[in-house]
């Protein structure tokens, strides 16, 4: 008989040996596994160095940690956290409870880029074991604390392993089809304790997580917790759910391993934590790359304590070793303190990691964990509940913010014994032991019911003091039903959802979220001041002229009379920039806005910094301060490889007006050009269009000079949209609006380009060369014609005509339309002429037509020139009567006949100021006639003798020299 089978668990063995043989009939697999299980146990208890194992947010956990650590009074703790998270946590004394240690590297080296940026947490509540720890080690002198666990760094370098790993690490283990995958080298892993959360099994059927902020406050983290204690295989999974009578495994774990192991003596509680550890590892799926995950975490941390008992000559009897009971009873060869010394730790990658802890809540650390709504919070309640009946005092760090009592340094105790005596079998009787049932509380329960019924009544619901009484005998029926004496949390809120919510919500939350928050609610926890980083504090100094109170959870509003208090603009700029920076309802201006060339006055502000406080902290990982943070993200933003030109040109504008700096505005602008001349398409021609005249107009306001880029930006611009104009007339994923922006860039900054040197010529061509086949596209071309003279409106106006005059191109002329609404953008002096083509549709056009066309009109129009309508509406208001009664007697100004007298009186018969005019002053008309390539003499009429080519000026016009002469001699 071996030395491990003479030891206290014989009597166990044989007990396991015998239920085999009558379950299966004979030796197998079956017995392999209880008798390896015990072994494991045998094995962890025996270990000089003492495991602890603890489950992930457990109060039987906390309660059994803070027992222990006052009975042993170690003098080192080995937890179970990543080895540089530890100068956090100091910090934890500076917080409210629950928070989470972060890990945050924004540019990785080494890693996939793809996964950026690359976050850690670890979240930490109040009721849970590792806090009792770093509690106890921190604020007792001469105690040290040690995180044995694998950096961030490695946390990430493994799942790049596993995912480039195509083999198992094993080949000759068959691989099962049905087996969880871990994540692609191209898929960034998600959150969940200690690995990804594609690799755990399927959370059971359960009530859904609430539906609010408070679960994304870990973001996409990679959550690392202490005791991930849960079935990998899921039909175990489920046969306990089962045969337990339970929604969920929160419900399984509270209802049989938190109640029995809540009274437990300190060697009962390991042996049981070990026996559930190793059942579950033992029955765990067999993928290949998580197991070996799992050993080498098992492995690194044995390395790193021998390495530190070696380094200190720390008696191993002196230290208590705080890991996840699935780790505990772990069976790699480097296991224990004479463990095997073959494992080597990998160095890490070049990527620069930063520290910092942001808060958390209990439905973040709900959802991060696979845990069912509402069990944080219960559990909890339960630690507080744990802590009055057993009159345990926890540990607490010396001025933790949100603790009801000071802490207490750990009270003297007996020394440690060198050689502590060998445990006795805890398990038998443990295992034989009937379950305890608890006596009814009656008061407790009826207290729980009368609130449910307040908290209802308060949020919409018709409860009354009949459903109360419901409520509380559905509570006893149900846990009878479920053989227990005493309704459990979970009991008692599946009896309120019975018998109060029915079928029907009124309000926000349902009856199930109202128990939970009567049973203790999401706490949220809350980073002090001084732990925050360097950036944060900088913006709560900044803005503390407010006098508002940024560290408090909730909206604050902040009200800015910057022309009475001038030193409140720069509490705008910070504002403004965080708004820029930071999610969506952090900084939200109520009144006022932020424009190129303009100073605020007054502004108004909804700030909620406190509930946002983890995006702030976050910040504070990419600079020393926002102005530097907000100057990193313009130049990722322009120099990204999916940057485009409006990108680029609205980050010059965000420099401006944010940072005011002309020389990361000149540096953006310049490659904003860079952006322009690589892109082969219009698709961002209107944003640029946009951009580029609201630059102009900045710059040409405050600026004696155009900056040199803005100069190139336009030469470049025309050159460029030229050669692109043919082709996007005939591309059928061009729209009509990116093509009319095209021309409204060209045409808009044409008198720029062309005192830049770019010649006209080459519009000229590129219209000549288009040749659009849809009918929107068409009529912008004409309007494009229009303006550069090709086409008179005469010409226009009889195109338009023969449109309305064939039937087969009535139903296509609301699309006409559509192009001469987006010729408005570049050619806005053909706003009377679209107001034109309109009106002469309505009037030509006979009702059985015009009714099903209307439909089509309105919604071309409306879809594709909203932004358009406006300049068209003002323009038909001034061509149409003002009153109704003016309406018959209206005559449309392009059916109306010029005026025979006011030609007459244009000639030299009849006597015209016109004629005087230019007859006195002939040099200025004939410089315009000679600039308009008029060649015609004055001999038409005018004189006697021929003279400069003035004449056919006047002819065409003569409405205009009249009017004229009015206006320089009006006498």
């Amino acid at each position: 008989m071996t030395a491990a089978q003479q030891g206290p668990f014989t009597g166990l063995r044989t007990q396991l040996r015998e239920a085999a043989a009558a379950f299966a009939g004979g030796p197998d697999a079956l017995e392999g596994i209880l008798l390896g299980i015990v072994d494991d146990v045998d094995r962890a208890v025996r270990e000089p160095l003492e495991i602890f194992p603890v489950c992930h947010h457990s109060p039987a956990s906390a309660l059994a940690m803070a027992r222990r650590l006052r009975e042993k009074q170690p003098k080192v703790v080995y937890l179970e956290l990543c080895e540089d998270m530890a100068p956090l946590l100091t910090e934890l004394r500076n917080c409210r409870l629950p928070v989470a240690v972060q890990a945050f590297a924004t540019e990785v080296d080494g890693l996939p880029a793809d996964w950026s940026p690359l976050s850690v947490v670890a979240p930490i509540t109040e009721a849970s074991a590792e806090y009792q720890a770093i509690a106890y080690a921190l604020d007792t002198p001469g105690v040290e604390l040690v995180l044995v666990d694998r950096s961030s760094d490695h946390v990430f370098q493994w799942e790049a392993r596993g995912a480039e790993t195509c083999q198992p690490h094993d080949p000759s283990e068959p691989h099962d089809p049905s087996e969880p995958h871990e994540p692609s080298a191209r898929s960034k892993p998600s959150a969940h304790s200690k690995t990804s959360a594609r690799s755990e099994p399927a959370q059971p059927a359960g009530p859904a997580a609430p539906a609010d902020d408070e679960a994304a406050l870990h973001g996409d983290a990679v959550g690392v917790g202490i005791g991930d204690l849960r079935p990998r295989f899921a039909e175990l999974e489920e046969h306990l759910l089962r045969h337990g009578r339970v929604r969920h495994w929160s419900e399984w774990w509270h209802q049989y391993v938190e109640l029995p192991l809540a009274d437990s003596d300190h060697d009962t509680y390991r042996q049981v934590m070990l026996l559930i550890g190793s059942l579950f590892r033992r029955l765990a799926p067999g993928d290949p790359r998580r197991l070996r995950v799992d050993e080498d975490r098992e492995r690194y941390m044995w390395t790193r304590m021998r390495e530190h008992l070696a380094a200190t000559g720390t008696d191993p009897a002196d230290c208590l070793y705080v890991c996840g009971a699935f780790h505990a009873a772990g069976r790699v060869a480097e296991f224990g303190v004479g463990g095997a010394r073959t494992f080597e730790i990998g160095p890490r990658t070049a990527t620069t990691w930063q520290h910092g802890l942001i808060p958390s809540s209990h439905a973040a650390i709900e959802a991060q964990f696979g845990l069912a709504p509402g069990s944080v919070s219960i559990a909890a309640t339960e630690w507080a509940k744990n802590l009055r009946r057993t009159r345990v005092e926890p540990f607490r760090l010396a001025g933790q913010a949100g603790t009801r009592k000071r802490a207490k340094a750990a009270r003297p105790g007996p020394a440690p014994v060198d050689a502590p005596a060998p445990a006795s079998d805890r398990l038998s009787g443990f295992l034989r032991r009937p379950p305890v049932l608890d006596r009814l509380d009656e008061s407790e329960l009826l207290g729980w019911s009368v609130e449910i019924v307040r908290a209802a009544r308060r949020n919409g619901y018709l409860a009354s003091t009949a459903d109360a009484i419901a409520v509380f005998e559905t509570s006893i029926l149900l846990a009878g039903m479920r053989d227990r004496a005493k309704p459990t949390p979970y009991d008692f809120q599946d009896a309120a959802v019975t018998c109060i919510e029915k079928d029907s919500v009124p309000g926000r939350r349902d009856v199930g979220r109202l128990v939970e928050i009567m049973m203790g609610g999401d706490r949220t926890g809350q980073v002090g001041y001084d732990a925050l980083p360097p950036l944060a504090r900088d913006v709560h100094d900044r803005l503390a002229p407010l006098g508002l109170k940024l560290q408090q959870r909730g909206v604050r509003r902040a009200l800015l009379d910057i022309a009475a208090r001038p030193e409140l603009e720069k509490c705008s700029d910070v504002l403004w920039m965080l708004r820029y920076l930071m999610p969506q309802g952090a900084a939200r201006p109520i009144m006022g806005e932020r424009r190129l060339g303009e100073r605020p006055i007054q502004e108004s502000w909804d700030v909620a910094l406190g509930t946002h406080q983890r995006a702030l902290i976050e910040l504070g990982y990419e600079g020393v301060s926002i102005e530097q943070v907000l100057e990193q993200r313009l130049r990722r933003t322009a120099y990204g490889p999916r940057a485009t030109t409006a990108a680029v040109l609205e980050a010059v504008e965000d420099a401006t007006l944010h940072l005011r700096s002309r020389r990361l505005a000149d540096e953006l602008g310049t490659r904003a050009l860079e952006v322009l001349a690589t892109e082969r398409s219009v698709d961002g021609a209107p944003e640029v269009l946009r951009r580029v005249r609201r630059l102009l107009a900045y710059y040409r306001t405050s600026e004696p000079v155009l900056p040199p880029w803005i100069e190139s930006f336009v030469q470049t611009g025309y050159a460029h949209y030229c050669t692109l104009l043919p082709t996007a007339f005939t591309d059928e994923d061009a729209t009509v609006r990116q093509v009319a922006a095209t021309l409204g860039f060209l045409f808009g900054m044409e008198g720029l380009a062309l005192s830049l040197g770019c010649d006209r010529t080459q519009l000229e061509l590129a219209v000549a060369q288009s040749h659009p086949g849809e009918p929107a596209k068409s009529a912008l071309l004409w309007a494009a014609q229009t303006r550069l003279g090709g086409l008179s409106r005469a010409e226009l106006r009889a195109r338009c005509d023969g449109l309305l005059g064939n039937p087969l191109v009535v139903p296509a002329y609301p699309r006409y339309l559509s192009g001469f609404l987006h010729a408005l953008e570049p050619v806005p002096d053909l706003a009377d002429f679209v107001v034109e083509a309109v009106s002469n549709a309505f009037a030509r056009l006979p009702d059985p037509v015009l009714l099903p066309w209307l439909p089509t009109l309105i919604g071309t129009l409306r879809a594709g020139g909203a932004e358009l309508a406006p300049l068209l509406v003002r323009e038909a208001g001034r061509t149409f009567p003002a009153r109704l009664a003016d309406l018959d007697a209206w005559l449309p100004p392009w059916r109306a006949e010029p005026d025979p007298g006011a030609v007459r009186s244009a000639r030299p018969g009849g006597g015209g100021r016109g004629v005087r005019l230019l007859t006195a002053h002939p040099a200025t008309c004939d410089a315009v006639a000679a600039l308009l390539g008029c060649d015609d003499g004055w001999d038409d009429g005018w004189d006697t003798q021929p003279g400069p080519p003035g004449v056919a000026l006047v002819h065409a016009h003569p409405g205009t020299a009249t009017a004229l002469a009015a206006l320089a001699a009006p006498t």
